[in-house]
């Protein structure tokens, strides 16, 4: 190894022996713990081998929780991304009280999770909130309801923080996007004459296919890891039909003391996030090389 090289590794070395004792160590022990019995309590970790992954299979409740998660992933991800990108190019354009309107926008994204979904468990109140209120000030008392505690309703209230929480990082990403975009293109495209549409489609959407991966990763990976809004808003409920693999994974090893199996399902969310994140990493690579 030459002499710069070996003096990166050295300056490298601290964050490598902090990213192996607090990432690399203990996702390890957990993939370990996911071929066992353990209780979460006992000295005794009895090894099942794939039993709890062969369990999952046969869990209705994974099930339900897969479904949620896909559902989620869906409308948090495809929603975010298409206001996130009309209101980018709608605050692109110079205008009086743009940077204001811009933070505003972006200001729930750097809001804490809890609160979030404090704050949309209060508005989704049947009593009180400001949902049933609204549309019993409109006159459609009839679709007034308890959002929350519906199990046909519940888990589709819980993507409306979803979706207002994570549009602005792809509004933020795209807007940077916009602007490396130069200016003489659409400006041809006038001359030419095209449209706003047309100018839209051929010069904009593709000068954002970069943008358009890294939000699409990330969103995804956010997604899959999904727990605090619908632990806050709903603890899993009513019944299980808000269950998404995260909160499940959590009830398992905190709430029924199934270490072992709440781990396992812990490794198959990382799996998860993993398959979207790898190839991410891959095309990041390859650009940079």
């Amino acid at each position: 190894m030459s002499g710069p090289r070996k003096g990166a590794l050295w300056f490298a070395l601290p964050a490598l022996l902090v990213y192996a004792a607090f990432l690399l160590y203990p996702a390890l022990r957990s993939l370990t713990l996911s071929f066992t019995s353990w209780d979460g309590i006992s000295p005794e970790r009895p090894f099942v081998g794939l039993e709890n992954y062969s369990r999952m299979l046969d869990d209705p409740v994974v099930r339900t929780a897969l479904l949620n998660n896909v559902l989620w992933t869906a409308v948090t991800v495809v929603v975010p991304m298409a206001l996130g990108l009309a209101l980018a190019v709608a605050l692109n354009d110079e205008f009086r009280g743009r940077t204001t309107l811009r933070s505003f926008l972006y200001a729930p994204a750097v809001l804490p999770l809890v609160a979030v979904a404090t704050i949309w468990a209060w508005m989704f109140d049947p009593s009180s909130g400001a949902v049933n209120e609204f549309l019993r000030m409109v006159g459609l008392d009839s679709l007034t309801r308890a959002w929350l505690g519906d199990s046909t309703t519940a888990i589709w209230a819980t993507m409306v923080p979803g979706v207002w929480v994570r549009t602005g990082f792809p509004m933020l990403l795209y807007l940077a996007a916009l602007q490396g975009i130069p200016r003489e293109l659409y400006e041809s495209a006038r001359v030419d004459g095209a449209r706003a549409w047309q100018s839209f489609r051929y010069i904009t959407l593709p000068s954002l296919r970069h943008a358009h991966y890294i939000i699409l990763a990330l969103l995804l990976i956010e997604a899959i890891k999904l727990f605090d809004i619908v632990y806050a808003m709903t603890y899993g409920g009513p019944g299980r039909s808000t269950q998404v693999l995260g909160t499940w994974m959590y009830f398992q090893v905190f709430q029924y003391y199934h270490a072992g199996y709440g781990t396992a399902i812990a490794v198959v969310i990382t799996l998860l996030a993993l398959a979207v994140g790898i190839p991410y990493v891959l095309r990041q690579t390859r650009r940079t090389a």
